[in-house]
């Protein structure tokens, strides 16, 4: 497969926050792996209008340039630091996704 053709991976999350101050803090410390694993945020907590069934205040879409790259973020130490500040000051639901190539 073409790197035309790779499919890019996504990670989807709804999150409630808590503590909005630390939450800051796992923002600031979240950027070095997602420049590391050349992540790019289209969407981040905006405003969201739910118009079926349930879902959490802040929606955050981040797209990465391979599915492989998305997963390496999630496992890395990097990312393992900024979660340790995250986990105890809100609930995330997170999912990684392989995007759509035709």
């Amino acid at each position: 497969m073409s790197d035309k053709t790779q499919p890019k991976g996504y990670w989807i999350g709804h999150v409630t926050v808590d503590d909005p101050e630390a939450y800051a803090r796992y923002r600031e410390a979240n950027a070095v792996a997602f420049a590391k694993y050349g992540a790019r945020f289209l969407v981040r907590g905006g405003a969201q209008e739910v118009v079926e069934g349930e879902m959490r205040p802040r929606a955050v879409v981040i797209e990465f340039p391979s599915l492989e790259a998305a997963r390496a973020c999630y496992a890395s130490p990097e990312y393992e630091a900024a979660k340790a500040i995250r986990e105890p000051v809100s609930i995330a639901d997170l999912c990684i996704v392989e995007g759509y190539v035709e």
